[in-house]
């Protein structure tokens, strides 16, 4: 039956990566040779673009450590977010190995 499909969420799914820091890199890789080559072209000196071409490879490892710390950032902190908080002292439930002295209303009293 048409229409019954939705088919630009099938495709917007399908065309997902499942790493979008790993394609932020590589279109940041692809631009540091890029650029260069088009200085070359327009007439800058070697030494101008080898030294654009460094600053680049440079500016493009710090983006992706600041990538990768904000992606493990947050997951953690989903996870924490994603486990039930167990109280003050980490236990949780009323076991016999609560620190009390005197016993409950249901123990046998000598």
């Amino acid at each position: 039956m048409p229409g019954t499909r939705d088919y630009a969420r099938e495709d917007a799914a399908e065309g997902e990566s499942p790493d979008p820091v790993s394609d932020v890199v590589r279109w940041a890789a692809f631009s540091c040779a890029l650029v260069p080559v088009v200085l070359l072209m327009c007439g800058q000196s070697f030494g101008g673009a080898a030294g654009t071409a460094a600053g680049l490879v440079a500016l493009t490892c710090v983006c992706h450590a600041l990538l990768r710390q904000s992606a493990r950032t947050a997951a953690r902190v989903s996870a924490e977010q994603s486990v039930p908080h167990r109280g003050r002292r980490g236990r949780t439930g009323g076991g016999s190995h609560r620190g009390a002295r005197h016993p409950g209303p249901g123990s046998p009293v000598d």
